[in-house]
């Protein structure tokens, strides 16, 4: 009886386990592809979404414009004390730009982007200007990185730069 118990309930575990990762990994996928193409105005059709994104767009109206992201590899920089290394942080940042000629500056531009990030964030995470009470102030981090970006693209080009991903782990 013992072994009959231990055995449905192991099934119940693997049922489980596996309708779970059908639901995330076939169902979900499957429905966000429909909802992408959905259009949002009472007129329906994905074509009738891009013929007003252009007229918006011929308008002067930035409201319909879509944003694309550019991101760029994962920055990873040491906080130095006294007596050495004694975190690491890892940074991922998108950068929010209008059309496909920005997205291509951005990526054109990137190791010098990423070069700036780098000399920038290093010094200020060693004064420890960022830090507080040992832990990254990421609002910091974002004024200056989007300061950095503006100056190395240019006014107009980026939008925003999304932190993605903030990672402290110490050594």
């Amino acid at each position: 009886m013992r072994k009959i118990l231990i055995l449905l309930i192991a099934l119940l575990v693997l049922g489980g386990g596996g309708g779970g990762a059908y639901y995330y990994f076939v169902i979900q996928p499957a429905q966000a592809m429909v909802t992408e193409g959905e259009e949002t105005s009472e007129h329906g059709g994905a074509k009738d979404t891009a013929k007003h994104s252009k007229e918006a767009k011929k308008e002067g109206g930035h409201g319909s414009s879509v944003s694309e992201y550019v991101e760029l590899d994962p920055l990873i920089l040491p906080i130095i004390d006294n007596d050495g290394v004694g975190q690491v942080v890892s940074i991922v940042v998108a950068i929010e730009v209008d059309g496909a000629s920005s997205k291509d500056k951005v990526r054109s531009m990137s190791p010098k982007l990423k070069d700036a990030y780098i000399q920038d964030m290093y010094g200020m995470l060693n004064r420890h200007a960022a830090l507080k009470g040992g832990v990254v102030q990421v609002a910091i981090i974002k004024k200056r990185l989007n300061k950095i970006t503006q100056e190395i693209l240019g006014e107009g080009v980026a939008g925003d730069v999304l932190l993605q991903v903030v990672e402290q782990r110490p050594i």
